[in-house]
């Protein structure tokens, strides 16, 4: 499970990446296995006969490296329980090259490139692999799975072929061994002040219609205020950034976090371009009309994080997005300080004219990139089943995520409570121990994914009730592969970013009023100026390789 923070960077960065992937050297043979004749003298360590299910133990003692994201929340300490047991389990000793969270991918890119890795390199983000690919110094891991049963067993068991396609590049290889949820898990949505709402005879809003007559009816109470304020603008290319999102996926359009400027049209089979879907027009002509009539704040565009929060704790507004963890840790937490019997929840997200369906792709996690170099050790084959249990298998994830039952955690009918005394992310304020930061459990480079028991089996009563309503929308079909080759990803590149940054700069435009809805097709037209067309058919033409040649 990540904590808000990880959540929100990882739409961040899925908003600041781009599908478009790069053409690499392959290495090894086979399509979905390594050829056994390569492995005969890189199974120093390994067990025989590894099955899914079974405990992973190294018939002799070994040590891998491996790159550790250091969260300043729970810095890493070298006497955590964690490292202790995963070596009394596995046999095998985890060497963390410990990086800072603000320096990560810096200084990731620059230990691959000078090619000094550790073998393991976990915390990478969808595209975030396709910069090292070219140069062959990660290896093509979907050839190697068949290492992994309980990778592969999760895959098949919950269907998860199409995500993995989606991350193949032109050779049909995957390079990114990522985090696998057995069903999606939705992270933002709106919140209201609920105490407010009932003074005023009001219930929560279940469609984006009601959420406006809900605001309109707030306006009318308190007419010198705004109904709502919102946050995740800074740090971000799209200013309310999980905002856009989620009303986007009402409409069922990319937007926010989610853009992207390619969108997969179903119907016609064809890639196009997400901003000139009419869906993406009438998410803008909505928020557009929430604005103009003072129920949105303007300056929620702009404004930091705690400014939004500051207005919502001195109840300048009673609105404003959330996430199960913010909504409990922040805003419950400290309104209930500073308003007497004040009471906010987060609603599933409001249904729109696309009805309860769920953007697609979010069934994968961050995951781990292995370095080139560890294909040359006689352990190969023993750190490959190591990862498999460790990240894949229902045994290791729960040990990542709660830790040794009786020690740090009890279990009682698929209910995990912290031991008296241990806290989890502010479960217990005044306890003297910490899960992550004392124990090393819950750590965002090892726990992610998993069945819905296991994700589940943290969520508070708000997230729990949130993500039941969630899990039961149709989760729409992941876009088809596309992996462009190396020339045509750095044409793509040169033209992916101005029209990104012309999309963002006129949908809040259109939304603050600063443009006409009557310039939409203007819009469109400056779209085709800066190489919509082009951008387009490049992905088409990527497409339609990669089904002749794989399909």
């Amino acid at each position: 499970m990540q904590n808000a923070g990880d959540l929100s960077r990882r739409q961040i960065l899925a908003a600041a990446g781009f599908i478009g992937l790069a053409t690499l050297t392959g290495c090894g043979g086979g399509d979905e296995g390594g050829d056994a004749k390569d492995l005969t003298k890189k199974r120093n360590g390994a067990m025989k006969d590894y099955q899914p299910g079974q405990q992973f133990k190294a018939s002799k003692a070994l040590s891998f490296s491996m790159l550790h994201n250091d969260n300043p929340v729970y810095p890493l300490k070298d006497g955590w329980l964690f490292w202790k047991e995963v070596t009394k389990r596995t046999g095998i000793t985890i060497k963390p090259l410990d990086v800072p969270l603000a320096d990560y991918e810096k200084k990731r890119s620059v230990l691959i490139g000078s090619g000094d890795a550790p073998f393991i390199i976990p915390k990478t983000y969808h595209p975030g692999e396709v910069a090292f690919v070219s140069s062959g110094a990660i290896l093509p891991v979907s050839e190697y799975v068949d290492l992994m049963p309980n990778f592969r067993d999760k895959v098949k068991k919950w269907g998860l072929e199409p995500e993995l396609d989606s991350i193949r590049q032109s050779d049909g290889k995957y390079y990114l061994l990522p985090g696998l949820h057995e069903k999606p898990r939705s992270g933002y949505s709106l919140s209201f002040r609920t105490d407010i709402l009932d003074k005023h005879g009001l219930t929560l809003p279940e469609t984006w219609d009601e959420v406006y007559d809900v605001l309109k009816a707030l306006k009318a109470e308190y007419p010198d205020t705004y109904p709502w304020t919102d946050r995740w603008s800074t740090n971000t290319p799209f200013p309310c950034g999980a905002l856009f999102q989620y009303l986007g996926q009402a409409y069922g359009v990319k937007a926010g976090w989610a853009y992207d400027n390619i969108s997969f049209d179903t119907t016609a089979r064809k890639f196009l371009f997400t901003a000139t879907q009419d869906a993406y027009r009438q998410m803008v002509e909505y928020l557009r009309k929430i604005v103009a009539e003072k129920l949105l704040d303007p300056e929620s565009f702009t404004q930091q994080d705690d400014q939004a929060v500051q207005k919502l704790l001195a109840q300048k507004s009673y609105a404003i997005s959330a996430n199960p963890q913010e909504l409990v840790q922040n805003y419950r937490y400290n309104l209930s300080k500073q308003v007497k019997g004040s009471k906010i929840e987060m609603v599933p997200v409001p249904l729109g004219p696309a009805g309860p369906i769920l953007l697609s792709g979010i069934r994968l996690e961050n995951g781990i990139m292995i370095s080139s170099k560890a294909l040359k050790s006689d352990t190969f084959v023993a750190m490959m089943q190591f990862v498999d249990w460790l990240w894949y298998s229902d045994e290791g994830q729960k040990f990542c995520k709660w830790g040794v039952k009786g020690v740090t955690y009890t279990e009682s009918g698929g209910t995990y409570t912290p031991k008296p005394g241990i806290s989890l992310m502010g479960s217990d304020p005044d306890a003297p121990k910490d899960l992550q930061k004392d124990y090393g459990f819950f750590n965002g480079v090892f726990t992610y994914g998993g069945s819905w028991e296991l994700v589940s089996s943290s969520f508070s009563p708000d997230e729990k009730k949130f993500q039941d309503v969630m899990s039961r929308r149709k989760e729409l079909p992941v876009d088809p592969a596309h992996p462009l080759q190396s020339f045509e990803q750095e044409q793509a590149t040169l033209w992916e970013t101005p029209l990104k940054d012309a999309v963002i700069q006129n949908t809040l435009r259109f939304v603050l009023g600063k443009r006409p809805m009557s310039e939409w097709d203007a819009f469109l037209a400056e779209l085709k100026s800066k190489n919509m067309q082009q951008l387009v058919d490049l992905h088409n033409k990527a497409y339609e390789r990669f089904m002749k040649e794989n399909g």
